[in-house]
């Protein structure tokens, strides 16, 4: 008889401490995932004229379809982190922005977006490797 007793009081204080559990897994996983939303305001721009001279050259190049110096140049960008706005897929192309003294393509770019990679509807600069994005505005 005790033992029919003790294992209801155990089932209650194993069900109180899952719910608890799993009240306290939802609360950390959202602040998880507020911690990596983007920091950047999607507001923020930044004129061809304030990109740096690799930037302007790369917008130029784009406007004339090329030739690109990497082959990852015009590719998709697919905006798996969503900090661009939603679009389907394949309508974000990536640029490399070379930086100078870098032997790799670095952490710069420019992320267009369009139905013609040589007519964007929208271009974003990026300095730190998809982390922010700045609208590029002409």
């Amino acid at each position: 008889m005790f033992r029919n007793v003790f294992r209801r009081g155990q089932s209650r204080v194993v069900a109180t401490v899952a719910v608890t559990l799993l009240a306290l897994s939802g609360v950390f996983c959202t602040a998880l995932v507020q911690a990596k939303s983007p920091v950047t305001n999607s507001q923020e721009t930044i004129a061809v004229s304030q990109l740096p001279a690799q930037g302007q050259a790369m917008m130029t190049l784009i406007y004339q379809g090329g030739p690109f110096k990497f082959d990852k140049d015009g590719t998709v960008f697919g905006n798996r982190e969503r900090f661009l706005p939603a679009r389907q897929r394949g309508y974000y192309r990536e640029y490399t922005v070379q930086t100078p003294g870098e032997r790799s393509r670095g952490a710069r770019r420019i992320v267009c977006g369009g139905e013609m990679p040589a007519a964007p509807d929208a271009c974003f600069y990026t300095n730190d490797h998809y982390a922010s994005f700045r609208q590029v505005v002409r």
